[in-house]
């Protein structure tokens, strides 16, 4: 990165779906690779990166529940799933010469350490990468509400959404309205207002309770992570009023 970063510290919310590439289902060995490409150019030029991914690759907790699985069952196999996830992105950011620490809501010490806020805070401090696995460790909460949650227990100045399918927020769904427009700004009440697909509304909340930005684009677009953490206009930003987003 030639110029100066906007933000010193961030957290990441990645989709499972981002780590798919063009396949159906799992982990795309290229596209993962890409992801810990991107994450190490931003972590190497001083900026302080957490990382929240889902599981929705691998098994989704909402979709298990529709197929007859208990909710609360569903949601913890969700979680797992999010574990998988978080391994495979250490893995990769590892081969690249990047140190990184995956923290898990859910005890699993063979695997990664206990969720810990003042040790991950620690990590961050010392450069590594800080990948938050498992949710909250809570069944009917996301990993958009983990990621929301995350950001604020360890101080981060935004929310950075990648995205695999939309470059940002739209007026409408892009699938099945070929009118939609993209939403290049927008406040925290106005997408919880129109339902718009931010996400979730109780992440949208904590966000907007706590004036925290969040940044949405696509993570297909090569470089945009660098580009939205150099202050380029990539996508949608969703801030607490009028007055923050004039200062963008």
């Amino acid at each position: 990165m030639s110029q100066r970063p906007k933000c010193k510290r961030v957290l990441l919310k990645l989709s499972g779906e981002a780590l798919m590439g063009e396949r159906a289902f799992g982990i795309d060995p290229e596209r993962l690779t890409a992801v810990a490409a991107e994450v190490t150019q931003a972590a190497r030029s001083g900026v302080e990166v957490a990382i929240v991914v889902g599981g929705g690759n691998i098994f989704r907790g909402v979709s298990g529940a529709s197929q007859g699985i208990d909710r609360a069952s569903a949601d913890y196999m969700g979680m797992l799933a999010t574990v998988m996830n978080s391994v495979a992105l250490q893995d990769a950011l590892r081969r690249l010469g990047t140190d990184c620490r995956v923290l898990s809501a859910i005890a699993m010490q063979e695997i990664c350490e206990p969720y810990i806020r003042g040790r991950a805070i620690r990590h961050i401090e010392k450069g590594r990468v800080v990948i938050f696995a498992a949710g909250t460790g809570n069944p009917y909460f996301s990993t958009d509400t983990a990621a929301a949650l995350r950001a604020l227990e360890i101080g981060a100045d935004c929310m950075l959404m990648a995205k695999k399918k939309y470059d940002g927020v739209y007026d409408a769904d892009p699938e099945t309205d070929s009118n939609a427009q993209l939403i290049t700004d927008m406040t925290h009440m106005e997408a919880l207002e129109r339902g718009l697909r931010v996400m979730d509304s109780t992440a949208l909340s904590l966000c907007m309770d706590n004036r925290l930005p969040i940044y949405v684009f696509s993570m297909s677009i090569p470089d945009n992570i660098r580009r939205v953490l150099q202050g380029e206009r990539v996508g949608t930003i969703v801030s607490t009023d009028l007055e923050e987003r004039a200062e963008e």
